[in-house]
Formats: structure tokens, C-alpha cells, sequence
């Protein structure tokens, strides 16, 4: 193999724009020099590209067959040479993003779909689960960040960045029994069952009201369960407002409910690493967004 890159620019080019004399324009060359690089091109490849008989050179099948495959090589070599740019200043190549199941999806659909726009060549990983779950992968890394829940104390490994902060929604079905009771006390909860958030190591994130209770790993699962007359919950606002939910659920007061009903979200990272432009970007961003 002898031909040079110089070579399949000259040729994608002129097939681009149609002519020899075009790429050249389009190059800032000689158009000798252009015509050259093509002819040396052929040589190297053992066969023409071009039917010459006509006053102007023509794609051959041959050539239409090399087009595709030269157009291949060039774009490959175009993202290798991005990502040498990206790593000489400091930009991430890859990044794995921790977070909460219950986190605003919709918001965060529109965040990730700007980072796809603003950082095309980052290969980015998104991994689901609670607070002990995201805390845990970030502090062995296999997250660079996390966003979390902050419900209760985080390794002091990780630093936490307040972003926002939801009220917790007492619900139950439109059909259980609670629901005949707008404003239960502790005692009329009690006598139900409560569906209670934890983590998938196992470890309760939410302190249980009622005594009978089951724990489960996701609020959308709790959310089903609830409709269903299963038993009641209390879940972040954002979650119960989801149109998914609209007319199957019935809000309680939780005027009885001692506990502090204010959960805050926020991105935790390791304290020891440092922040490149793209984590930089998603920290700004992220506050933009709330």
C-alpha cells in the first residue's frame, strides 16, 4: 500500500464537487498538483478511477465502488484526529454518569441530547440506581459522577453538589381505603401497607411509618403497585406529576407526618478527581436546568 491520504482528499473531493479544477479551488491547490495526487492515486491502486475520454473525467464503476470506502477513511481519520485534539486539551473521551431512576426523565432526556450535540465524539455510559448504589460506583469509579437523592450521609470520599430539591407526595389509589381519610394521622397509616424506597444492596433509604411494609427498589415500581391498591407511599413530587399517572392516583395531606418531606437532588464526585470540560459542562448545565 503506497497511496497517501493527500490522495483520497484529492479524488473524494473532486468527485464531491465534480471536478478536478473544483477541488482544487476548494483545496487551495494547483489543479496540476490535484490531478497529479489522482493520477499517482491510480497507479498505486493498479487501476483507473476515471474514464477520460471525455473532455471532462468522468467516476468510473471502479471508481464509484473506491468513493464510498476512500469517504470512509477520511471521515475515520477526521474523528482520530478530533480525539487527539480532545485528549491534548484535557477533554474526556469517555464518561460514565450514575443516576437515580427517579430523577426528572424528561429533563434530563434534554440534557444528555445537548451533550451529544456540544461533545459528539464522548462515548458516554449511563448506569441506574439509588443513592448507597450511585455513592458506592463513584467511589470505586465506576462512575464519574453521580446524581442522586441526598437522603442521608454520603462517604466522605465524595463531595455533593446541591442542584435542587422536591417535596415528597403522600399517595395511595382512588380506590383504597385511605382514600376515604384526606388527611390520615399515623395511626389510620399504620393500619396500611406502606411501600418504601431502598436501595438494590438492600440498605432502606426511607424510614418506614407503617409496620407493615415492603421495600422496593424503584419508585415507578412503587407507583404501579400504589394504582393497583397494593398499599400507599410517599414519593417525590415530580414522580406523581408524571402524565404516565394522570387521574390514577389520590393525594393525602401529610400534615401528621412528622418527618422532613423535602428530598434534595444533587451531583456527587470523587474529591480527588478533578473536573474536565465535559464534567464541567454537565455541573453548569445541570444547574441551568433546575
Amino acid at each position: 500500500m503506497h497511496w497517501t491520504l493527500d490522495q483520497l482528499e484529492a479524488f473524494v473531493t473532486a468527485v464531491r464537487l465534480g471536478s478536478f479544477s473544483a477541488a482544487a479551488r476548494h483545496l487551495g491547490k494547483a489543479q496540476s498538483r490535484v490531478s497529479t495526487a489522482i493520477a499517482n492515486l491510480e497507479a498505486d491502486l493498479g487501476f483507473a478511477l476515471f474514464d477520460r475520454s471525455a473532455r471532462l473525467p468522468m467516476l468510473n464503476q471502479a471508481g464509484l465502488d473506491l468513493f464510498k470506502e476512500a469517504e470512509a477513511v477520511l471521515m475515520q481519520c477526521q474523528r482520530l484526529q478530533s480525539r487527539a485534539n480532545s485528549l491534548n486539551s484535557g477533554e474526556e473521551v469517555s464518561l460514565t454518569v450514575a443516576m437515580d431512576e427517579a430523577v426528572p426523565i424528561i429533563a434530563f432526556e434534554s440534557l444528555f441530547e445537548r451533550l451529544a450535540q456540544q461533545f459528539p465524539l464522548l462515548k458516554l455510559a449511563i448506569i441506574n440506581g439509588s443513592q448507597d448504589d450511585i455513592a458506592q460506583w463513584v467511589s470505586a469509579k465506576r462512575a464519574e459522577i453521580g446524581i442522586l437523592f441526598h437522603q442521608k450521609p454520603l462517604p466522605e470520599s465524595l463531595d455533593f453538589t446541591s442542584i435542587n430539591s422536591f417535596k415528597q407526595i403522600l399517595i395511595c389509589s382512588p380506590h383504597h381505603p385511605l382514600a376515604q381519610h384526606p388527611a390520615p394521622s399515623i395511626e389510620e397509616l399504620n393500619r396500611h401497607r406502606q411501600l418504601v424506597i431502598r436501595d438494590r444492596i438492600g440498605n432502606t433509604q426511607s424510614q418506614a411509618i407503617s409496620t407493615s411494609h415492603w421495600h422496593i427498589d424503584s419508585y415507578y415500581y412503587i407507583m404501579g403497585l400504589v394504582i393497583r391498591g397494593v398499599g400507599w407511599a410517599l414519593v417525590p413530587e415530580h414522580v406523581v406529576n408524571t402524565l404516565w399517572y394522570m387521574g390514577e392516583l389520590f393525594e393525602l395531606s401529610t400534615e401528621h407526618i412528622p418527618n422532613p418531606l423535602v428530598v434534595e437532588m444533587g451531583i456527587v464526585q470523587r474529591r480527588d478527581q478533578s473536573k474536565g470540560p465535559i464534567v464541567q459542562w454537565l455541573y453548569n448545565e445541570t444547574a441551568n436546568l433546575f
